[in-house]
Formats: C-alpha cells, structure tokens, sequence
C-alpha cells in the first residue's frame, strides 16, 4: 500500500472516530473535512471509496444504532431519543429509523425487549442494522 493511501485511510479514519465520538452533535462535512483535512468534496468521494456508504449515512446509521439501544435499554421517550442521538426532528429520525431497521422506533422498542433467555450477544448481532440505500 502506496503512502498516500496509508494516509488518505488515517484521515478517513480519524473523520469517522470523530463521528463515533459525537455522533449526537451538529457534525456536518465542512467540519468533518477540516478534520480529515481535505476538500469538502474530497472528503465525501474518499469516505464513500473508503467506507462504503457517504458520510451522511454513516452518521445517520450511527445514531439509529444508539437509538436502538435506547429504546431496548431505557423507558424514555421516543421524541426524547430523538433529540439525544442527534436528530433534529422527529419525522426525520422516525423516516430514517423505519429506512434503516424496518420499523418504526414504537414497534421496535415493542417487539425487540430482549428475552430473558437469549444471550445479549445474539440478541444484538440479530439486531444491528446494516445500511440502508
């Protein structure tokens, strides 16, 4: 592998961890560019090539899979969720969740409660989405 490659990985990387990182924050991609430090439209090429899938939905998959845990783990609300992994609006979290897992945040959080006797290992390998696309 050439160095630039290696190079282009670490900064496609260190934009990803980022938005692992602060994945409920306002990230947008002048912000994860900087980070990665190359153009905007550099970025959104080279994260695609790199990762499989655009920034965008990455991030939009990142928060879907915290809001999943939420709803399984906790009583909160699913406006409240909403809000906390970053979505700005209910309708979009509720589109964006429905794309992504198959159903809505309500029928999920009714439908997925853990069985007392399955291992949480299988439980969340049966439930992590993939992507959406």
């Amino acid at each position: 592998m050439s160095r630039a490659v290696e190079e282009s990985n670490r900064a496609m990387l260190r934009a990803r961890d980022a938005m692992d990182r602060a994945y409920a924050e306002p990230l947008d991609i002048p912000a994860l560019a900087r980070i990665a430090h190359v153009s905007e439209a550099h970025f959104i090429r080279t994260f695609r090539a790199t990762f499989g899938e655009t920034p965008h939905r990455y991030l939009q998959r990142r928060r879907v899979e915290r809001a999943m845990t939420l709803l399984v783990e906790t009583d909160r609300d699913v406006t409240d969720i909403c809000y906390a992994v970053g979505f700005g609006s209910l309708g979009t979290f509720s589109r964006t969740f429905r794309q992504i897992v198959g159903d809505s945040p309500s029928d999920f959080r009714r439908r997925r409660a853990a069985p007392a006797n399955v291992p949480s290992c299988f439980t969340k390998a049966w439930t992590r989405p993939s992507s959406f696309g």
